[in-house]
């Protein structure tokens, strides 16, 4: 699947897994993330922490009617207000999206995946 844009001289086609590698970018640019966590748990090993070839593992795209809604699945950084970060990830994310694709999320969810402690 991928997000058609229609302009005067013709169409555009940005693939789904380029929409995710612009939204993992995103997601892991605010503090308090530590990384982006797998959809699937149990298949793939809920302590993964994917890198950024692997990113579109971690988002989910669902075309709409006037825009696309995008889930992402993270770890955040023990000691942050996850409330806090997950709102950074959303504005972030609607704003990569509108300025580096041109393209307008509907919402953006965030779901937290884990928990991790950091090392000094």
């Amino acid at each position: 699947m991928a997000v058609k844009i229609n302009t005067q001289t013709g169409m555009i086609e940005i693939s789904n897994d380029v929409i995710a590698t612009v939204v993992g970018g995103a997601v892991t640019d605010v503090f308090g993330i530590v990384g982006m966590a797998s959809k699937k748990q149990i298949k793939d090993n809920i302590t993964e922490i994917l890198r950024k070839e692997n990113y579109s593992r971690g988002v989910v795209v669902r075309q709409e009617e006037n825009g696309i809604a995008v889930d992402v699945y993270t770890i955040v950084s023990y000691g942050t207000k996850i409330s806090e970060v997950s709102r950074n990830v959303q504005e972030k994310v609607k704003y990569n999206l509108e300025t580096l694709l041109g393209v307008k999320a509907n919402s953006v969810n965030v779901f937290v995946q884990g928990v991790r402690v950091l090392p000094d």
